[in-house]
C-alpha cells in the first residue's frame, strides 16, 4: 500500500513563509507526476502548483511568484515552498502523486495551513 506522508503546514502571519513536505512511500518516484492541491471550506479543491515527471511546472494564477513545488527524486518527497501567505491562501493542502501510464493516483493526508493575525 502505497502511502504519501505530508508535514509542514500550521499559523502563519501574513507575508510569512511556509513549507510543505510530502514523502510518498513508492520504490520508484522518478517516473510519477506530482502535486499540490487545496481545499478551503466551502470551496471545491483546487490544484494549486504541478510538476510533470520531466519537471515541468505549472501554478494556479493565484499562487504565481508566490509559489514553489519541486522534488527530490532520491528522497521520493515533493515540496511546496509558500511565500508572501496571504489570508485567502488559507485551506488544507494535499499532495498528490499519480501515473497514467501506471493508472495510479495517490493522496495525501491533507494539512492545514491557516494564514492569520
Amino acid at each position: 500500500q502505497v502511502q504519501l506522508v505530508q508535514s509542514g503546514g500550521g499559523l502563519v502571519q501574513p507575508g510569512g513563509s511556509l513549507r510543505l513536505s510530502c514523502a510518498a512511500s513508492l520504490s520508484i518516484f522518478s517516473g510519477y507526476a506530482v502535486g499540490w492541491y487545496r481545499q478551503a471550506p466551502g470551496k471545491q479543491r483546487e490544484l494549486v502548483a504541478a510538476m510533470s515527471s520531466g519537471g515541468n511546472t505549472n501554478y494556479a494564477d493565484s499562487v504565481k511568484g508566490r509559489f514553489t513545488i519541486s522534488r527530490d527524486n532520491a528522497k521520493k518527497t515533493v515540496y511546496l515552498q509558500m511565500n508572501s501567505l496571504k489570508p485567502e491562501d488559507t485551506a488544507v493542502y494535499y499532495c498528490n502523486v499519480h501515473s497514467t501510464m501506471r493508472r495510479v493516483d495517490y493522496w495525501g493526508q491533507g494539512t492545514q495551513v491557516t494564514v492569520s493575525l
